[in-house]
């Protein structure tokens, strides 16, 4: 049983930045593969930031070099710090963790990117 809950999503102006949180409740947050996903209206959801259990990361290339994907173990916790915020960044961001067989999703929270 494994329950995520996204924060820190708002209204920024382009250019700016963000940072969300995802809080992982259950066990064995160490074994998951983590990732950030976003969906815009009426657009596909995508994958765009990945952590593996062991650290390794990887990144979609519309938010290379802008976004950064980590995770703490001792906290149970995967951060995504977004910089240099686009329009085109406005979506729902939800995390996700993925070990095995077993998915599991937050409820998701609003990123707006507007001037």
């Amino acid at each position: 049983q494994v329950q995520l809950v996204e924060s820190g999503g708002g209204l920024v102006q382009p250019g700016g930045s963000l940072r969300l949180s995802c809080a992982f409740s259950g066990t064995s947050f160490s074994l998951y593969d983590m990732g950030w996903y976003r969906q815009a209206p009426g657009k596909q959801r995508e994958r765009f930031a990945r952590i593996t259990s062991g650290g390794s990361t990887y990144y979609l290339d519309s938010v290379k070099g802008r976004f950064t994907i980590s995770r703490d173990n001792a906290l149970n916790t995967v951060v995504l710090q977004m910089n240099s915020l686009k329009p085109e960044d406005t979506a729902v961001y939800y995390c996700g963790a993925d070990r095995r067989d077993e998915l599991y999703w937050g409820q998701g929270t609003q990123v707006t990117v507007s001037s």
